[in-house]
C-alpha cells in the first residue's frame, strides 16, 4: 500500500508539468552541473526551482562567480521523490547525467530536457541556443564563438590530476589552438597518460595546472622536483579552474584569457638576451 501511495503522489505532482499550457517554464530543475550554470546564467532566479547537489557535495566544484553564496541555492538529492516534489515543469540535464533518474521522470509525465555535451566552440554556441530554447528565452541571446588565432610557436601542456594531460582532437585542445597555443601533446583524446622522462627530454614551452590545488595524491606529479625544474615561473601558468569543468559561454573568457598568456610568453622570449 505504500508504494502505490507512493506512486500515485509521483503522478499528481507531475500532472501539472504534464498538462500545462505555459509556453515559457516557471519552475525549472536541473540535474547536472552544466546545467546549474547555465540556468543560473540565463534564467531569473525565481524561475529556478532547484540546482543538482554538484555545488555542495565536494570541495572540486565550484559555484559560478555569478552564483555568489552557493548555499543560497535550492538544491534536490537527486532521488525520483526530492525532484518530483519540486513540481518542476522543465528539467534540464546533461548528456551524460543522471540517466535513469531524468527516465523514471519521463514516464511520470515530467518534460525533460538532455542538453548534448559540446565538444567544440561551435557546439556551445548551439548548446547554448538549445537551453535557450527550452527555458522560454530568446536563442540570440546566445554568444558569438570568437574568432580563431593562427597557433603561434609556443607549445602549452594543459596538466591535469594523476600526470593526465589533455591531447588533440578534444575541447581543451579546441580551447588551446583557438587562443593562441598549440597543443604540447600530438596523440588524440583526453585522457593522454604523461612521462616525466619524456617531458624532461622535450619540455613544453608552458605548462597549466588544470585541476584544483592541493596537497591531494593526485596532485603528486605536478609537485616532482623535476618537473618544476624544468617549468619555473612564468612558464607554470593558471587560470580560474571552474572554467574547465564545463563547456559553455564563460569558455570565450578562457579564450581570451590564454591568448594574453600566450602574447606575455612570446614578449617575454623576445625579450630574453
Amino acid at each position: 500500500m505504500k508504494t502505490k501511495g507512493f506512486i500515485a503522489l509521483l503522478f499528481f505532482l507531475a500532472a501539472p508539468a504534464a498538462f500545462s499550457q505555459a509556453t515559457v517554464p516557471q519552475r525549472i530543475v536541473s540535474l547536472d552541473l552544466c546545467t546549474d550554470w547555465m540556468l543560473t546564467l540565463h534564467v531569473e532566479r525565481e524561475r529556478v526551482a532547484a540546482l543538482s547537489p554538484m555545488q555542495r557535495i565536494s570541495k572540486s566544484y565550484h559555484p559560478a562567480p555569478w552564483m555568489r553564496d552557493k548555499a543560497s541555492w535550492p538544491t534536490h538529492d537527486v532521488s525520483l521523490e526530492s525532484v518530483a516534489l519540486y513540481k518542476p515543469d522543465l528539467i534540464l540535464t546533461g548528456q551524460y547525467a543522471a540517466i535513469g533518474l531524468r527516465e523514471q521522470l519521463r514516464r511520470l509525465g515530467f518534460r525533460v530536457e538532455v542538453l548534448p555535451l559540446a565538444t567544440t566552440p561551435e557546439e556551445v554556441r548551439d548548446y547554448e541556443r538549445q537551453f535557450l530554447v527550452a527555458a522560454g528565452l530568446p536563442p540570440e541571446r546566445a554568444s558569438d564563438v570568437p574568432p580563431a588565432r593562427i597557433p603561434g610557436k609556443k607549445r602549452l601542456l594543459l596538466l591535469g590530476a594523476n600526470a593526465i594531460g589533455a591531447g588533440r582532437d578534444t575541447f581543451e585542445d579546441a580551447i588551446l589552438t583557438r587562443s593562441g597555443w598549440r597543443n604540447y601533446l600530438t596523440e588524440s583524446g583526453r585522457l593522454i597518460q604523461l612521462d616525466l622522462e619524456r617531458i624532461a627530454r622535450d619540455p613544453p614551452d608552458a605548462v597549466l595546472w588544470a585541476t584544483p590545488s592541493g596537497a591531494a595524491l593526485a596532485n603528486a606529479f605536478a609537485e616532482h622536483p623535476l618537473w618544476r625544474a624544468l617549468t619555473p615561473p612564468p612558464t607554470r601558468l593558471k587560470t580560474d579552474y571552474w572554467r574547465w569543468q564545463c563547456p559553455g559561454p564563460w569558455s570565450w573568457e578562457l579564450i581570451q584569457e590564454l591568448n594574453q598568456l600566450a602574447q606575455k610568453s612570446e614578449e617575454h622570449e623576445a625579450n630574453v638576451p
